[in-house]
């Protein structure tokens, strides 16, 4: 009688988990279509009495494509940076032998520790000396290689038989050459887990491309959509939420399409 129920409390408990997530998204999806005078009456209503495509109309009138182009090259490029070097990092850490190996790994611990706001005013006057501010260089060098994601490699390389290197090396294959031909074509769960967390975390970035980027050729989207919706009186709540809605659409696609792999990612690389 107890294992009856026990299907029947955890169906309950995951359902109103599962509200619990929805229930902003519909929230933000139904407000999209309302005038900004129904989004601030009070009490509210759920449902949108006059749907309206309108805030999507005003929201594509400004120059979106730019900035979606900027948030879509700066995710990209920062994906795959952070993946190659992350992955050259954790492989090093993981496999092969040289000076200072447990000291190194002890400072990747030491900066994953760091909170980053500690790093931010540092690396903000670097890339102003540097001369970059205000440029796509400066939103994407700074996170070409993140300490988490040296972490996630090096645990998943430790899970590869050592065996693979030492056959490599009997048979005349470099250093190099056994990383990209033998081990890289076997960390595909932990890439996928690793390109889906960095990209979210890319594309949902505000604070720093907030305070590096001072024109619209250089302004990604959320920062765009925060500037463009606030006016000197009001915020403009239906823009906002549209553009939000419009923001969360690419993010829904790539966790969707790599859903599989990220699931066998965070089975793989489990910390060992």
């Amino acid at each position: 009688m107890i294992e009856q129920r026990r299907p029947v409390l955890t169906y309950i408990v995951l359902t109103v988990f599962l509200l619990l997530v929805i229930t902003p998204f519909a929230w933000m999806l139904l407000g999209s279509l309302k005038t900004q005078g129904e989004l601030l009456r009070v009490p509210p209503t759920w449902l949108p009495e006059e749907p309206t495509w309108d805030n999507f109309r005003r929201l594509f009138e400004r120059p979106f494509a730019r900035f979606f182009g900027n948030s879509a090259l700066v995710a990209v490029a920062v994906t795959a940076g952070n993946l190659l070097f992350s992955s050259m990092f954790g492989y090093a850490l993981a496999h092969l032998r040289f000076p200072f190996k447990k000291l190194l790994f002890v400072l990747v611990l030491g900066c994953l520790m760091i909170p980053g706001l500690v790093t931010f005013i540092p690396q903000y006057v670097l890339i102003v000396n540097l001369g970059l501010a205000d440029t796509l260089p400066a939103l994407i060098l700074p996170f070409l290689v993140q300490p988490f994601s040296v972490f996630l490699m090096r645990q998943f390389f430790l899970g590869l038989p050592r065996e693979l290197l030492e056959a490599g090396r009997i048979d005349g294959v470099g250093e190099i050459a056994i990383f990209f031909r033998i081990y890289l074509p076997l960390a595909g769960p932990a890439f996928a887990t690793l390109g889906i967390l960095t990209f979210l975390g890319s594309w949902n970035n505000f604070l720093w491309p907030l305070v590096v980027s001072s024109s619209e050729s250089t302004y990604t989207l959320p920062v765009a959509l925060a500037l463009i919706s606030t006016g000197q009186n009001q915020t403009d709540y239906g823009l906002l939420l549209a553009g939000a809605t419009v923001i969360v659409l690419p993010i829904l696609v790539v966790f969707l399409f790599f859903q599989r792999y990220f699931i066998q990612g965070i089975s793989a690389t489990g910390i060992k």
